[in-house]
This record gives C-alpha cells, structure tokens and sequence, in this order.
C-alpha cells in the first residue's frame, strides 16, 4: 500500500520513489521511432535526471523499439540503488510504426526477457500490463485476465519485482487484483484531461499509487506550440491558457510546473513522469517540486477540466 512521505511515494516494501519522475517516451526520434536526433544530449538528460534526484524512471521497450531502453542503460548502469525503472510490456511496434497490442502469454514473455537484456538486469522493478482502455491504442484480443495472469506469473518466478497496470478501467484493476498485487496504475491524466478520475479514486481507496502520463498535456504547454497540431482532445483553449498563466505568473512559475504541482497536489497517491529531451525543460519539469499552490490557485485550477 502506497505511503506518502513528503516528496516521496512509497508504493510497495522497498519500493519508494520520489513523486516527479522522469518519462523516456521522448528520448527516441520522431514519432518515437528510431535513434534520437542528438545521442549525446539524451544520454545527458537521463544522467542529469539522477543528479537532480529523479528515482522513478519509466520506459519501455517499444519506445524506438529498443532504443529508450538503450540509451537508459548507456547513461545510468550500474544503475544507482534506489533508481526505480519501469517498463510496460503488451504492445509492440508495426512496421508502418504504429502500436500494436501483443499481450497473449508466449508475447509477454518475450517483452519481459527482451526488456530486461536490453535494461541489463536480472529482474525488472515495475512492468505495467498496457491495456490501452483509455482510448489510446487499441485493447488485446487476448483475455484481459489471461495477460495479467501471465505476467503474474513472471512475477512468482522472480523476473518481475512488482505488477502494474496501464490504459485501465475500474473493473479491470479489480479483475488484476483478485490475482496478484497491483502497486501502480498508469493512466492519461492532466490538468485539461480528468478522464481518469475514476480510477485515480479508486487507486486512493485502496492505496495504490497512480501514474499520471501525458502530464503536460502531450506537451501542448509549451509556449509557441502550433495547437492545431495536437492530438484529438488535446489541445488546450486559449482560455485555459490564460488562466494557466495568471497563476503560474503569481508564483513567478511557468506553465508545466503550475501544471505538475497541481497534478501532485491532487491527490498524496499521484506520481507525475514528464517526459522531454531537452536538459532546461528537465530542470524546469523538476522545478514543480518547489511551487506552492495555494488552496485558492488549486480550486481556480481544477475548473480548468
């Protein structure tokens, strides 16, 4: 059961992480396909991660494929003893670099074993079975039960430390959970999107941490951004832009940190993983940690939905 301590989230018996990690999807090229447009600056924003106390990373294989996990264990191996990395298995790329779900047993196993010769280690701290039931990519044809099982079961053989779940709904979480313990929920959560807010209430009822992805909007708050180019239901109105702003300048913050302060002061079980390639907006990201919101700027924000 998640334990809040300060910056930190304790999720599981050893495992604690500090509540703004850092999210590797932006690491590979374009359309997250390939190697990244500047080697060296990649590896210099995972290792800048670290440095600034960054403990939660979270990866996957299919990010490139293969490459995000690369460049992790180019940077950062021997990995630091409270460095938490997650993956998510159920989903491979296509050879038009498309998503697509891979989640029968023989599938999984091969993305549990892939990932952690790629990762270089022997057993993987976090794998999240990706569902993709909030609308993102397209569910498995495989039973939901049958590929939480499987991974269940790597669990019980020793490769996996802990089980999480990714693109869920309610009633899936409590089907994973009539068969092995779930200690993080990772689903599409920010300040324009609420669509999760079920399942964020029901990750507080019974402890378990959630992770927000897609804190930033997918990035869309970045200033001089063509919103049109936005995936459907992203964009941001100019309305709430402006409101973003008029608080983020009271707190002389920007955009993505007022946005990611107010993500963990949601809720004490809310994890944040922006993601960037960019050493500033790293530091700029991590900065978040030291705004404080007030009980007024976190009303006015929530009407931001």
């Amino acid at each position: 059961m998640t334990v809040y301590t300060g910056k930190d989230l304790r999720l599981a018996d050893g495992l604690t992480v500090a509540r703004l990690g850092y999210g590797a999807m932006q690491l590979p090229g374009s359309g997250v396909w390939g190697p990244p447009a500047d080697h060296a600056t990649a590896l210099t924003v995972l290792r800048r991660a670290v440095e600034l106390g960054v403990t939660h990373i979270d990866t996957s294989d299919f990010y490139g494929p293969h490459v995000a996990n690369d460049l992790i264990r180019e940077a950062l191996h021997p990995y630091p003893a409270d460095l938490v990395i997650a993956t998510k298995v159920g989903v491979v790329r296509d050879e038009w670099h498309g998503f697509e779900a891979a989640a029968e047993p023989a599938q999984l196993r091969e993305q549990v074993e892939e990932n952690l010769a790629r990762l270089g280690k022997d057993r993987l701290d976090l794998v999240y079975l990706r569902v993709g039931g909030d609308g993102l990519l397209y569910p498995s044809e495989t039973p939901f039960t049958e590929s939480f099982q499987a991974l269940a079961d790597l669990h019980r053989r020793g490769l996996i430390r802990h089980l999480g779940l990714s693109g869920v709904t309610t009633t899936q979480l409590d089907e994973a959970r009539q068969i092995a313990p779930v200690v993080a929920v990772q689903n599409r959560y920010h300040i324009f999107d609420r669509s999760g807010a079920d399942v964020l209430s029901a990750c507080e009822a019974a402890g378990i941490a959630f992770v927000a992805y897609f804190p930033l909007a997918a990035g869309m708050l970045r200033p001089g951004l063509d919103l049109s180019q936005a995936p459907p239901g992203m964009a941001p109105s100019s309305e709430q832009l402006a409101a973003l702003d008029e608080t983020a300048d009271r707190h002389s913050a920007t955009r993505a940190q007022v946005a990611l302060a107010w993500l963990l002061a949601r809720s004490p079980v809310t994890l944040a993983i922006p993601g960037t390639s960019s050493p500033a907006h790293l530091e700029e990201n991590l900065g978040a940690a030291g705004v404080g919101l007030t009980d007024d700027d976190i009303v006015a924000l929530d009407k931001l939905a």
